[in-house]
C-alpha cells in the first residue's frame, strides 16, 4: 500500500523518537516506534533496519534477521540491511551465512573502511571454524579432560598467599577467603580451580535431568536468575540476602557466565559452594553454558586469559552435567528459558532427557533453555531465533497436566528485574543488573517460604565494579558490533 504525504511525515516524526530512545537504551520504546513507523511507511528500508539493531540489542536475534531481510527486500541495494543481518547472525554463531552479507556490503560500499574490517574478522572466523572443525577428534574417540588431571599432583608455590583448600575439604573459610581475592580482582591458583570444578562435576552428573527440592515448613528458599558474569552484583545478592548454607539455600538458574568479565570468578564462586555443601545451592543449566555461546560471548576467551585452554574444555565438560529444571516441593517449576512445542510434556519426560550433550538446536532440552513467554495464547515463532514463544494457554495446561502452581524462568532483561506474566502463573526473573553496563535495570530474586510458597520478590541495584567493560574476553568480530 503506498503511504500518502502525511503518513510519510508522521512516520518520519516517529522513526526520530524512536532514535531517541535507541540512544537512551530504551530499545523495547524504540521498537515499538519503529513499529508505528513502518506501520504507517513499510517501504521505507531504514525503519525495518533501525528496528533489526534495536532486536540486537536486546538479543533478539530472530527478530533481527527477519527484520533486516524485509529491509533488503524493499531496498537491495541498502547495505544497512546486509550489515544488520550479518550482524545477528555472528551473534547467533552462524558465521557461513554472517560472511555473505558482509562480502554483499563491500560489493555495495567498496571503499568503507568499516565494512573491509568487518569482512576480514569474519573471514578469519570462518577460517578458524573450517580448521577447528578438520582437526576435529570424533566425539565416540574423545578422552574426557578431566580423566586427564591429576590436581594433587600439581605443585602450590610457597609465594602463592591466595586462598588454599586444606586436603579434600571445601570449608566456608575457604570460599570466604577465595571472594575476597576475587574482589581484589586476584586470581585462584590453578590446583584449587581444578580441585572446585572437578569435585562439582562429580557431584552434577550423579543428579537427574530434573531435581526435586524440598522445602521444609517454616523455611525459605531464595532463586536467582541470570548473573552472566557479573561478579559484584553476586556479592551484593550474597549481602543482601546472606550466604548460601544449609538454612539459606539457592538455586541459580542458568546463565552465570558470559557477556560480563567476570565469569570465572562468578562460576568457581557458584561451584565452591556446591562443594562447600550441596543442599545450600542448586544450579541449573542456561543456555549460556554451552561450547558455542561461551566461544562467542566471552566466556573461552576468559578462561584462556586467566587459567588455561585445559579449563576451557573442562567446564565445557562439567556445564553438560548440569541438570534441565528444579521442582520446588511438587509445586513450582524453575527453568532457565520456558516451555515447550508440544502439549502433554509431563515431568517424567523431562527426568528421561540425557542432557549430557551440548544443546541441540531443536526437542525438549533446547526448549527448557531457550523459549520465552510471549502475551498472545498459542505459540509463535521464537524472537530469538532458537526454541518458540508461548502462551498463558500453554503455561495453565503445562501446570494442570503436571500438578503445578507456578513457573519461574529467567534467560530475558526485565527494567524491574522480574516480571508477572499469564495471570500470575509465570515468573521471570533476572539477576544482572544494569545488564552489560548499558540497560539500566535492575536486578531481582524470589524468596520462597513453605508450606504457602508465596514468592517474595526483592529488586537491587547494580554495584559499582573494576573498569573491565562487559564483552572485553569476548570474540574479536562480536566486539566490533557493540
Amino acid at each position: 500500500m503506498e503511504a500518502n504525504n502525511s503518513n510519510v511525515s508522521r512516520a518520519e516524526e516517529l522513526k526520530l523518537l524512536a532514535n531517541e530512545a535507541f540512544k537512551a537504551h530504551k530499545y523495547s520504546q524504540a521498537i515499538d516506534l519503529y513499529t508505528q513507523a513502518i506501520e504507517l511507511d513499510s517501504q521505507n528500508a531504514v525503519y525495518w533496519a533501525n528496528r533489526s539493531i534495536a532486536h540486537l540489542k536486546l538479543e533478539e536475534y530472530g527478530s533481527a534477521i527477519q527484520d533486516a531481510s524485509k529491509a533488503i527486500e524493499v531496498d537491495p541495494r541498502y547495505s544497512k540491511g546486509y550489515y544488520r543481518r550479518g550482524a545477528a547472525s555472528l551473534a547467533m554463531g552462524k558465521f557461513k551465512e554472517a560472511l555473505k552479507d558482509f562480502q554483499q556490503v563491500k560489493k555495495i560500499c567498496p571503499n568503507d573502511p568499516d565494512a573491509t574490517k568487518k569482512l576480514k574478522e569474519c573471514e578469519k572466523a570462518v577460517m578458524k571454524l573450517k580448521f577447528a572443525e578438520a582437526i576435529s577428534v570424533p566425539e565416540s574417540q574423545r578422552r574426557p579432560v578431566a580423566d586427564s588431571i591429576n590436581y594433587r599432583s600439581i605443585e602450590v608455590e610457597s609465594q602463592y598467599t591466595g586462598a588454599r583448600i586444606e586436603g579434600d575439604v571445601v570449608t566456608l573459610d575457604f570460599v570466604k577467603k577465595m571472594m575476597e581475592d576475587f574482589k581484589n580482582q586476584k586470581t585462584l591458583h590453578q590446583r584449587y580451580a581444578f580441585q572446585i570444578v572437578l569435585q562439582t562435576k562429580e557431584m552434577l552428573q550423579k543428579l537427574p535431568s530434573l531435581v526435586d527440592i524440598n522445602v521444609p515448613n517454616g523455611k525459605h528458599f531464595t532463586v536467582c536468575g541470570d548473573v552472566h558474569g557479573q561478579f559484584y552484583d553476586l556479592l551484593n545478592i550474597f549481602e543482601l540476602n546472606g550466604l548460601p548454607s544449609e538454612e539459606n539455600p539457592y538455586l541459580f538458574n542458568g546463565d552465570f557466565v558470559d557477556r560480563g568479565s567476570f565469569s570465572l570468578e562468578v562460576i568457581l564462586t557458584l561451584f565452591a559452594f556446591k562443594c562447600m555443601s550441596p543442599s545450600a545451592i542448586y544450579l541449573a543449566r542456561g543456555n549460556h553454558e554451552s561450547k558455542s555461546m561461551n566461544r562467542i560471548y566471552g566466556f573461552e576467551g576468559e578462561v584462556q586469559s586467566k587459567l588455561s585452554e585445559k579449563f576451557v574444555g573442562l567446564f565445557a565438560e562439567v556445564f553438560c552435567c548440569l541438570p534441565l529444571a528444579h521442582v520446588i516441593n511438587g509445586k513450582v517449576f524453575v527453568v532457565h528459558g520456558g516451555l515447550f512445542s508440544v502439549d502433554g510434556v509431563k515431568l517424567s519426560d523431562i527426568r528421561a532427557i540425557n542432557r549430557f550433550c551440548e544443546p541441540p538446536e531443536e526437542g525438549l532440552m533446547c526448549e527448557l533453555l531457550w523459549s520465552d513467554p510471549q502475551p498472545a495464547p498459542g505459540r509463535g515463532p521464537s524472537k530469538r531465533g532458537v526454541g518458540l514463544s508461548f502462551g498463558g494457554d500453554v503455561t495453565k495446561r503445562f501446570l494442570q497436566d503436571n500438578n503445578l502452581d507456578l513457573v519461574v524462568r529467567s534467560h530475558e532483561v526485565k527494567d524491574e528485574g522480574y516480571e508477572i506474566e499469564h495471570d500470575g502463573k509465570l515468573i521471570t526473573v533476572f539477576s544482572a543488573p544494569n545488564y552489560c553496563d548499558q540497560m539500566g535495570n535492575k536486578g531481582a530474586f524470589i524468596r520462597f517460604e513453605a508450606p504457602d510458597l508465596k514468592p517474595n520478590i526483592v529488586t537491587f541495584s547494580a554495584v559499582p565494579h573494576p573498569d573491565v567493560k562487559p564483552m572485553a574476553y569476548a570474540n574479536n568480530f562480536l566486539r566490533l558490533f557493540q
